[in-house]
């Protein structure tokens, strides 16, 4: 079954070590809800210093959630709204050291001081976000972007064969 891994070298080898332990737990399912609940589970255990790992959803024009772990969230994100509203109006992902700081932010958990959000892009359009809080400011690095960036890009991939 799965076995969790001891990720070696510095931050961007273990990033890539997560993304090709992803890439083979995908690899024998087609089913993105099934996608998506592995990639939580699995980022929540490689990640430290986080509070809540997940996914939101497009549905009809705006954020739902998704599989996720931690807490339980806020449902529904227009676009526009939020950090992760702004990462599907931009099509960019939002690094945000303090989110105490950022214009209109919705605080779904109040021990959440820092986030990144990563969209996700099916045939260029945004079909969900993933969703990572931490109870740090200052916690995600532009080292963990690139990461979990490479990370739904290897998601991506697998949700275009489950389409």
């Amino acid at each position: 079954m799965f076995e969790q891994l001891t990720y070696q070298g510095d931050l961007t080898d273990q990033y890539r070590q997560l993304n090709s332990q992803l890439d083979a737990l995908l690899s024998d399912e087609r089913d993105p809800i099934a996608h998506f609940s592995n990639a939580s589970a699995l980022l929540n255990q490689f990640l430290d210093d986080v509070n809540w790992v997940g996914f939101y959803l497009m549905r009809e024009d705006e954020l739902v959630l998704g599989p996720f772990q931690g807490l339980p969230a806020c449902v529904r994100i227009k676009p526009g709204k939020g950090v992760c509203g702004t990462a599907v109006s931009e099509v960019a992902t939002q690094r945000v050291a303090d989110v105490h700081q950022f214009p209109g932010h919705i605080a779904c958990d109040a021990a959440s001081n820092s986030e990144i959000v990563v969209p996700i892009i099916l045939q260029g359009e945004v079909v969900g976000v993933l969703d990572i809080d931490s109870p740090s400011k200052n916690r995600f690095t532009a080292e963990d972007q690139d990461g979990l960036e490479a990370f739904v890009k290897v998601l991506e991939k697998h949700l275009k064969v489950s389409q």
